[in-house]
């Protein structure tokens, strides 16, 4: 746990709960409104770059081995945002020295692939930023503006973020003590203020001046589970970082979280360092956490898997850790559960499937069927 403080808790000193960012309310009470009974905003509809549109296998799929279920933005009700009308966007030319996977990029502005998590940061020093978090914020307002909340969703759902506390707390959690959040109110609703950075941190402490608080930093479902169990509303991240902040509604978290794995296995595994061994370590997780495909329509009309193909006629289909990264590339997918067996037996039927892409929107990696022995031998088993 990463601690600093600001200034220690003087002994008895009863001190109020932080009083509201002055930057967030007007932003936070859009998100609540909408959250609270705006109709949802439908999935929206976006221009596809010449060329750029989803491969799909003209393999029909068996419903009683995948149904698929809406992840368009609709079904992330709550965002309390109404996405503007979509920008088509020219495909951007990778550098020479990058590596871009093959197939469809993702439709959000001016969003680039993203093979690995951003490299390690401390804007404070002792404070790790969640670099992949810092990122995402970085790109709101770059598309659709539900889509881009998406995108913060998705990345929040890795790593640590920070958390302001009253007081000192160290002190705090050494005597037992709850600890007493940063907030925001907007009318009768109250969001939990969270960090994904030190520079963060700094601007709202900037922003309220309040110095009698101290920083920590905590796995980021052990916060979003404090606050599906108390009165908060939802999380405000960054707040005073305007314009790279969310808010993201209860609704649209709990919803996050419960179809998600609860090890967060994969996107840990994806977010770290680039080793040697990492490949075999996500191989092995495919045979047993949750995951997602992406459905779609093929030229005929029937349904098939979405795949990334090559110009060197590689074929990689396309698997994902959780519905949010299908919703998050843009397209009119939708989501359907997949096994680790059932995709090994995918790949045993067709000789001419190279191996899996995971994670298209990044960080991604591709495996081939080299890599994926475990995932072959389970299906073998089947």
């Amino acid at each position: 746990m990463a601690l600093f403080s600001r200034r220690p808790k003087k002994s008895g000193d009863q001190t109020p709960d932080p009083q509201p960012d002055e930057s967030a309310p007007t932003e936070a009470a859009a998100a609540a409104d909408a959250a609270a009974g705006a109709p949802a905003a439908g999935a929206p509809a976006a221009t596809e770059p010449a060329g750029s549109g989803p491969a799909h296998t003209e393999r029909p799929i068996d419903p009683a081995e995948a149904a698929s279920v809406s992840i368009s933005v609709s079904s992330y009700g709550g965002l309390g945002v109404v996405p503007p009308a979509p920008q088509p966007s020219a495909p951007r030319e990778p550098a020479a020295d990058e590596t871009v996977p093959p197939g469809p990029q993702p439709r959000l502005g001016t969003r680039e692939w993203m093979r690995t998590a951003p490299e390690a940061t401390e804007t404070v020093p002792g404070l790790r930023d969640n670099a992949l978090l810092r990122a995402a914020l970085g790109r709101v307002g770059d598309g659709p503006a539900a889509q881009t909340l998406l995108d913060v969703t998705r990345q929040l759902l890795q790593g640590h973020v920070f958390l302001r506390v009253k007081g000192d707390a160290r002190t705090l959690l050494a005597e037992g003590k709850g600890l007493p959040l940063a907030v925001a109110n907007s009318g009768d609703r109250t969001f939990a203020l969270v960090y994904s950075s030190g520079a963060a941190l700094q601007a709202s402490l900037r922003a309220d001046g309040d110095t009698g608080t101290s920083a920590m930093g905590q796995p980021v479902l052990t916060v979003l589970r404090h606050v599906f169990a108390s009165a908060y509303d939802g999380i405000i991240v960054d707040p005073a970082s305007a314009p790279s902040r969310a808010v993201l509604p209860k609704e649209l978290l709990q919803r996050a979280v419960d179809e998600a794995d609860p090890q967060l296995t994969v996107k840990t595994l994806l977010a770290a360092e680039r080793t040697d061994d990492i490949a075999g370590k996500v191989a092995e997780a495919l045979t047993r956490v949750p995951l997602w495909v992406a459905v779609g329509k093929s030229e005929g009309g029937v349904p098939g898997l979405a795949e990334s193909r090559g110009t060197d006629g590689t074929r990689f289909i396309e698997v994902y850790s959780h519905p949010l990264e299908v919703a998050v590339m843009g397209r009119s997918d939708n989501a359907a559960p997949i096994t680790g067996a059932q995709l090994g037996r995918a790949l045993r039927s067709d000789e001419a499937i190279t191996g899996l892409v995971i994670d298209p929107a990044g960080p991604w990696i591709r495996l081939t069927r080299e890599d994926l022995a475990p995932l072959l031998a389970l299906a073998a088993e089947g």
